[in-house]
């Protein structure tokens, strides 16, 4: 049985943009992937909050391809029509990551969600963020021109909040190298919202084919330099999304039937020397989740993330929140902080 789907009007339109994304998004890199001999496909894996009956989703996701290292396209929906207790209507996204072979193909993040409270307002999250190993200059500008013609009137606010969210203090460093990010978005008009994420999901996806296209098609075999810069920048990758992006945390302490989802932004090697460099860069309790997520992790170093080893580092992230629920305000926020996760938990 598959999972139910939201009675809301504005649900179910949210619903149909991130479902529409995601199959533009896999068709378009199965294409790239064929036209340049690599031939690698996505393959569906299905999920159910509660046995389905509070929704559920579907992810698209491949992984140790001759183009893609890893990548997840995720589209979800949540509700809670049956219980009149839950303040939280439902809540439909779609987050993508994809993590190329190639280091100088760089990686992307698309995030677009509709959240809708009962008898209240509902809210846009979308966010799009470049996120290359070794930066080069002409990607960032194409991709950030594609972002502001697909919103010029918010593009500046969100290019502040973005930059502000993706920022790492403990590393004074930003993860990517342009940033989109509107939080809490709702202009009063859910047709024009409706339509401004889709033009920014559509403006990232396409316009990340084109990058990805230009980087490969005249590609040669990585350097060991290179190799290097790639898994230093996906260690860094990892340590962001684990120590301080709020949806990730968020997915995690909600609930644990998605882990494997939730944690597919995860690239697939990382380097655990490099990670316990950071620590004594960490505040207190920081400073113990990293290393909590050190142990977490294979013996070797470089490492690979599997499977299993992403179900103890989800378990991981939430006991350590169970413990130290004020770090939670500790982790990335835009100018627009949402309340923090654990004040919803009842709710989600």
């Amino acid at each position: 049985m598959h999972h139910i789907s939201a009675s809301s009007p504005k649900a179910r339109e949210a619903l149909d943009l991130v479902s529409s994304l995601q199959q533009r998004f896999a068709q378009l890199l199965e294409d790239i992937a064929t036209d340049l001999g690599m031939n690698q496909r996505f393959s569906p894996v299905r999920w159910k909050r509660d046995e389905g009956r509070h929704g559920g989703g579907m992810r698209l996701e491949t992984a140790d391809g001759p183009m893609i290292g890893r990548g997840s396209i995720n589209v979800s929906q949540v509700h809670y029509d049956d219980d009149p207790s839950r303040r939280l209507g439902s809540a439909t996204a779609i987050s993508t990551i994809i993590h190329p072979v190639h280091p100088l193909a760089p990686s992307i993040h698309i995030h677009i969600s509709w959240t809708e409270m009962k008898h209240q307002h509902g809210y846009w999250r979308i966010m799009a963020d470049l996120n290359p190993s070794i930066p080069q200059a002409s990607d960032a500008a194409n991709f950030e021109q594609a972002l502001r013609q697909a919103a010029p009137a918010h593009f500046h606010h969100a290019r502040q909040q973005g930059d502000r969210y993706f920022f790492i203090p403990a590393l004074g460093r930003h993860r990517g190298v342009v940033h989109f990010y509107l939080e809490q978005f709702n202009s009063g008009d859910f047709d024009a919202d409706l339509e401004l994420a889709e033009s920014v999901g559509k403006a990232a996806v396409d316009t990340y084919g084109t990058i990805l296209r230009q980087r490969l098609e005249r590609a040669e075999p990585p350097s060991r330099d290179q190799l290097r810069a790639q898994l230093d920048y996906h260690t860094l990758y990892f340590f962001q999304v684990l120590t301080l992006d709020r949806g990730t945390t968020s997915g995690l302490l909600v609930h644990d039937q998605n882990d494997l989802g939730i944690m597919g932004s995860l690239p697939a090697r990382i380097d655990k020397a490099l990670l316990q460099s950071w620590v004594p860069r960490m505040c207190s309790p920081q400073d113990e989740l990293l290393q909590d997520l050190i142990r977490a992790l294979p013996d070797e170093s470089p490492c690979t993330v599997d499977a299993i080893c992403k179900k103890r580092l989800a378990n991981t992230v939430r006991r350590h929140y169970q413990r130290h629920p004020e770090a939670l305000a500790m982790q990335a926020a835009a100018d627009n902080t949402p309340p923090t996760v654990i004040n919803h938990m009842p709710d989600a």
